[in-house]
């Protein structure tokens, strides 16, 4: 059967339509996972002064910088398209986005320039946060505005399955230069190469975004002077706008940004660092459950047509909510058996001083952590090795005990820095040597993955972010109307995705680093999860058949 030209031509523009929006979704996520996978190469190059452990929580909190500045670049970018159009808003946040993107890869390290080039890589992941506050709303709703009354929950889905392609760009791209240039080189310079590719990604979404119109509801809009003067005043000052702000944001979005960011981020991290897998292991197991997942976003959407938005999000919440501590727990048993089997047979154990033993959570990068408690706590973390600690006399030094042996650990508060380090490295072989006896592997065997199993949790957990993700731009849009509609979606959606998801990695590993428990750290996107499955259950409306004309 013929097509009718004019549907023919209404699908061809909603065919760019999507892509256009799609484009910049999916360079926000090649850029995250660019910056996640390589945080540990990117710790040595900028943040090596600071010690391996509080180097990496510096590194993740660089990460979190962008995500902190999300909501703010969601106020000036909100006002931008509601003010003046969803189009020119567009081409402002990927240009920003992009140009950040690529300046990551040209940025000369500490051994370079010193101090400066941390403040440097965090002037630039603020600048892309920034744009990105402006980006993800912009998107959804330029979408659901074309999309036909009954197909938005279809339409905005490859928005949200567009995040799972910028993951296997960014990491199939990983994979390929680090295999061309081998470990020593990618380490050294080649990682690089993944931030300075981005110019090709940023040349096409441009390219697709200029042959963009103004949005028909905006244009509309517009034409009958039914802009809003003030977007924020109205969104956060309207009792009706704060209360369904309140509620997406603590219903949903706080969720949504933990549930994502455990499934497709902490995983990656737990993988590498606290079980040891190398990355192009650990790499390939995300980028498989992520092939996996990928139909399922659309199909989500497609279902949330027909049975409604609200119980396949709350479907993906509640199953992290439930999951999460089994499924890391197997992972440590699939992953790295060795691990597991020691941990159990000869369970480490510091004794020290409480007083000595701090929170090992610096956001300025400037506390020294030199107490033997510390010590011995930063080494083990480092290692991956769970520990229990048990409480010893004031003024006594901590003793690790693991297995049958007993190792002391330095204190370094009247140590000068030469000293300090030379303790800290004879303390590292003593340590090394005690781990090794009690079983403790220095890495996971990959000829000892139980590959089967750990692709089937990690799926799991892929599938509760997609029953989260996939319905939830469709649900934004519907929630707020058109005059204010860019604000009110964005902020909430920064603060919620930006402000609890982005902060999980360095909040989880914090936490991991003061206890001692290599699970511990879920316990933050378990109850956020909880909350959000309350809040959603009482108060968040079912909004599928809603027009938003």
């Amino acid at each position: 059967m013929a097509i009718e030209p004019q549907v023919a031509t209404d699908r061809r523009k909603m065919t760019l339509v999507v892509a256009a929006s799609s484009a910049g979704t999916v360079f926000e996520w090649y850029d995250f996972f660019i910056y996640g996978s390589l945080a540990p190469i990117i710790a040595r190059h900028f943040f090596a002064a600071a010690g391996e452990t509080q180097g990496y929580i510096l590194t993740l909190l660089t990460f979190a910088a962008g995500f902190f500045a999300r909501p703010f670049g969601a106020i000036v970018f909100g006002r931008l398209g509601d003010r003046t159009g969803r189009k020119r808003t567009f081409l402002v946040t990927i240009t920003v986005m992009g140009t950040a993107t690529f300046l990551a890869g040209l940025l000369p390290d500490a051994n370079a320039i010193g101090p400066a080039a941390p403040w440097l890589l965090v002037s630039l992941r603020v600048a892309q946060g920034f744009a990105i506050g402006g980006e993800y709303g912009g998107a959804a709703i330029y979408v659901a505005e074309h999309a036909p009354h009954g197909k938005r929950g279809s339409a905005t889905g490859w928005i949200q399955l567009s995040a799972s392609i910028g993951l296997i760009l960014a990491l199939g791209i990983i994979l390929v230069v680090q295999r061309v240039l081998g470990d020593a080189v990618f380490a050294d310079w080649g990682w690089r190469i993944p931030f300075l590719l981005s110019a090709i990604l940023l040349g096409i979404s441009l390219w697709i975004r200029l042959k963009l119109d103004e949005s028909p509801l905006f244009q509309r809009i517009r034409d009958e002077g039914g802009l809003a003067h003030a977007p924020l005043r109205e969104a956060l000052f309207e009792p009706a706008n704060l209360k369904t702000i309140l509620i997406v944001l603590f219903g949903i979005l706080t969720g949504q940004g933990v549930v994502w960011y455990l499934a497709q981020f902490y995983t990656l991290f737990f993988l590498q660092h606290v079980l040891k897998l190398d990355l192009a292991h650990a790499t390939t197991f995300i980028m498989l459950m992520t092939v996996i997942t990928l139909p399922f976003y659309i199909f989500l959407a497609w279902l949330s047509d027909r049975i409604g938005r609200k119980p396949i999000m709350l479907a993906g919440l509640l199953v992290t909510a439930i999951a999460a501590f089994p499924v890391f727990q197997i992972l440590t048993e699939a992953v790295n058996p060795a691990l597991a089997a020691a941990a159990e047979r000869a369970p480490a154990r510091v004794i020290a001083a409480p007083a000595d033993c701090s929170l090992q959570f610096n956001l300025t990068g400037t506390a020294s952590y030199v107490t033997s408690c510390d010590i011995v706590k930063a080494a083990l973390t480092a290692a991956g090795v769970p520990y229990r600690t048990e409480s010893a006399p004031p003024g006594t030094f901590a003793l690790l005990h693991v297995g049958t042996s007993e190792v002391s650990s330095p204190d370094g508060r009247d140590l000068s820095p030469v000293e300090l380090a030379a303790a800290k490295k004879e303390f590292g072989v003593r340590l090394d040597a005690a781990l090794k006896a009690a079983g403790y592997p220095a890495k996971a065997d990959p000829a000892k993955v139980n590959t089967g199993r750990t692709l089937l949790v990690l799926v799991l957990l892929g599938l509760a972010a997609a029953a989260l993700y996939a319905p939830q731009a469709a649900a934004l849009v519907e929630l707020f109307p058109t005059r204010i509609r860019y604000t009110a979606l964005s902020l909430p959606y920064h603060v919620g995705v930006g402000w609890f998801g982005g902060f999980l990695p360095a909040t989880a590993f914090a936490i991991v680093a003061a206890t001692g428990n290599i699970y511990a750290g879920l316990w933050y996107p378990v109850i956020v999860a909880a909350v959000g499955v309350a809040v959603s259950l009482l108060l968040l409306p079912e909004t599928y058949h809603r027009s938003i004309d």
